[in-house]
This record gives structure tokens, C-alpha cells and sequence, in this order.
């Protein structure tokens, strides 16, 4: 039977129809069902303990829209080993869901168009890591005949990275740093989807910019322009392992402090920076340091704890600040961004969110943080996002 020269319908109807067809002619046995929305996990998660005490496994999950209109994603479930881990309703997909390109979220896919839903999966302390991992997606996709518009798919499936989780010293001394933009909800690094020699990289997933206070809570006391009106100006940057330096960047220089520089190249991006190989396929990143403060060169090898330079504002960079990130590549684009937990710190309070730093950053005002009384000292995991944090003197 010709059926489009039958009917005028679309694409999809037309494959549902076919469908429907085969299975009334005796191919009842296979079992075949439109999934007009693709999924597929690109990078497993590699579970590691949060400094809120939590197991976390962060990934993305791939979403094409393969239909000839939109497509409205109405809830997600993370399943592990047949049980659901979390659910994500409508509200949560529409913040967690950007199309390929954009850094706008939305609940829906325009037709022929790619995206990428960003989970930030929880366990309780103690619970076991499921080995394997699948999505269940209810949807709404606007091609489908009337009546058949609701549908479900599953799909996604992906087994849990058990790599060894890199354990790390901390990167400052000191106490009043904020770990901004930390993991693992924060959007402008966990959710930094960069096109890169052909494939789509997330280097930055874990990545954290490290600020700091004075004792009256300001970021910058002075003026704004003034790279010594702020706090961490300066502070020095330590080797978090025993490892060996394989790339360093200097030369690069300072920036003035409230406006972001324009034109920069992308291998000035991290400005000032070094790369330590920590073994295992692990790297860590430092960047944005002082010109002419990196004490290190490549091929060096350095120990835990040792100073490689002093916090800067070079590069891509609005205010002085240390960059850090740990990937499984020589490369701060080019390569998959892994957790790493530090092995202690003590978080002594919690910023008000984001809005309200990025106020306190541009204003000079102080930073409304939450005590926390007394301090939490924590070991062997991931410093979140806004907490304030001091790392051991040693």
C-alpha cells in the first residue's frame, strides 16, 4: 500500500501509520514504537561526595527532536536499576534543558533541533551507587495525530563512571574564600557546553571560582577598577598533589577589574595558567594568575602545598579570581571535566545565592552569608556552590 500517496499527513504520522500497518499484517511479534525524541548520555557520571554530605552523580542527558514540530518535554525520571532516583517535573526541565548553542533554558525542543537536559542526581550518605542508569520522558510532541500526542519513551541508558575520584589539597590558604559558581546546579561553568575539535565538551562541569571577603564581607573595599581593593588579589595559588607540570601560560596581562575584555583568543582564555597532571588521566587547572608570578615551568614537578603563583585577573576575567578545574585531559576546552574532592576544609556559612553575590561583586557591598555555627569541618568531598570556606594553614 503507497500510503503518502494516500494520505497528506506528516513525516511522523506517516512512520506511525506504517507502523500500525505492519503490525496488522502479522508482525505483531516485534515490538516497535515511535520514539520521536532521541536520548543518549554522551559522558557517564563519576559519583563523588558533595561537602553537603550527599553522593552526586552530574551528567547530561542528550535530547534530538526527531519530528517535524515541537516537542514540550513534561517530566523526566532518572531510573537506576529499576528504581526512581529523581524526579524532574515541569518546571524542572524548562530550568535545566538548553538547546544546542544556547545558555536560555526552555521546556521544549523546536523541531529538528538538539539539547541537553543537565542532572545533578542526589543519594543520601551511604547509599548504593546504582551500576547502571535510564530516563523514562513524558512529552508532548505536537506532529503526533490527535489522540496520540502523549507518549513516553525510555531511553538514555548509561553505566556509572567508577573511576577513582581524585582526593586534593586545597588550592588557597586562608579563610573567607566563596566557592562561586561551584558545583553543581550553578549555570555559568556545570553547564558551559563548548563545541570543540568536533565534538561537545564539558571541562568546566566541576569547575569553581574562587573569591574572597575581608573581615567586613566586602569582595572589593576601594575602587572597583583597583586590583588591590580586592580581597584575594594576589593570594597564593598551591599544588594540590604531588604531580607534574605540563603546560603553564605567562605574560598574559592583568585586566581592569568590572568590565570583561573583548577580543580575547581561546588559548588566552585561562590567561596566566598552569596544568598539573595528577595521574590516572587527571589534570587540574589553574588560571587567570598574576603575570610573572608563576614559579613553575613544564616538565617540573611539584609537591602538595607548594606555591605556583599568585591570584590574578588575566584572560577571561571580570574580577581577580582563581579558576580551578580538574579534567581527563592536557586541555581546559578540549576535555571532560571530572570531580575531585578536597581533603579537608570547613565551611563556616552560606551566601544568599547567586543573584546576591553577583550584587556584592559589581557593588562592593557586603555579601549576605547565612553563619553556619559552628563551622562544619569536612573531609574528602566537593566544596558546592556559595559556601564560604577556609582551608587548613598547613
Amino acid at each position: 500500500m503507497n500510503i503518502a500517496g494516500i494520505f497528506s499527513v506528516s513525516p511522523f504520522l506517516l512512520v506511525l501509520l506504517a507502523l500500525l500497518t505492519s503490525s496488522l499484517v502479522g508482525r505483531a511479534e516485534a515490538s516497535e514504537n515511535m520514539t520521536p525524541l532521541l536520548l543518549a548520555v554522551q559522558d557517564a557520571p563519576v559519583p563523588f561526595m558533595g561537602s553537603d554530605g550527599k553522593i552526586h552523580l552530574v551528567y547530561e542527558l542528550g535530547m534530538t527532536n526527531f519530528s517535524s514540530a515541537e516537542i514540550a518535554v513534561e517530566n523526566v525520571e532518572v531510573i537506576g536499576e529499576g528504581a526512581t532516583l529523581q524526579t524532574l517535573d515541569t518546571a524542572a526541565v524548562a530550568g535545566r534543558l538548553q538547546s544546542a548553542g544556547q545558555r536560555d533554558s526552555a521546556g521544549t525542543l523546536a523541531k529538528g533541533t538538539q539539547a541537553l537536559l543537565f542532572l545533578n542526581v542526589t543519594l543520601a550518605p551511604g547509599a548504593k551507587v546504582p551500576a547502571d542508569l535510564s530516563h523514562r520522558v513524558s512529552l508532548r510532541v505536537s506532529a503526533a495525530p490527535p489522540g496520540h500526542q502523549e507518549l513516553s519513551e525510555t531511553g538514555g541508558a548509561t553505566t556509572v563512571d567508577r573511576r577513582p575520584v581524585a582526593s586534593i589539597g586545597p588550592p588557597l590558604r586562608g579563610t573567607r574564600y566563596i566557592s562561586a559558581d561551584s558545583c553543581c546546579d550553578a549555570t555559568r561553568h556545570t553547564r558551559a557546553a563548548l563545541p570543540v575539535n568536533g565534538r561537545v565538551w564539558v571541562a568546566q562541569r566541576y569547575a569553581v571560582d574562587w573569591e574572597q571577603t575581608d573581615a567586613g564581607g566586602r569582595i572589593y573595599a576601594g575602587p572597583r577598577e583597583k586590583l588591590e581593593s580586592y580581597a584575594i588579589f594576589g593570594q597564593p595559588v598551591l599544588a594540590v598533589a604531588d604531580a607534574l607540570v605540563v603546560s603553564v601560560i605567562d605574560g598574559e596581562p592583568e585586566q581592569i577589574p568590572g568590565t570583561y575584555p573583548t577580543n580575547i583568543a581561546l588559548d588566552k582564555a585561562d590567561g596566566n595558567s598552569v596544568i598539573l597532571d595528577l595521574g590516572s588521566h587527571r589534570y587540574a587547572l589553574y588560571a587567570h594568575m598574576q603575570p610573572g608570578s608563576i614559579k613553575v615551568r613544564s616538565g617540573e614537578k611539584v609537591h602538595l602545598g607548594q606555591v605556583i603563583g599568585l591570584v590574578g585577573d588575566t584572560g577571561n576575567s571580570i574580577v581577580p579570581h582563581l579558576h580551578f578545574q580538574v579534567t581527563d585531559g592536557p586541555s581546559s576546552l578540549a576535555s571532560n571535566g571530572l570531580p575531585y574532592e578536597i581533603s579537608e576544609f570547613q565551611v563556616t556559612g552560606a551566601t544568599a545565592g547567586t543573584k546576591a553575590f553577583d550584587e556584592a561583586e559589581s557593588n562592593g557591598t557586603p555579601l549576605p552569608v547565612t553563619p553556619v555555627v559552628p563551622p562544619q569541618t569536612v573531609k574528602q568531598a566537593m566544596p558546592l556552590d556559595q559556601l564560604i570556606i577556609g582551608f587548613p594553614a598547613h
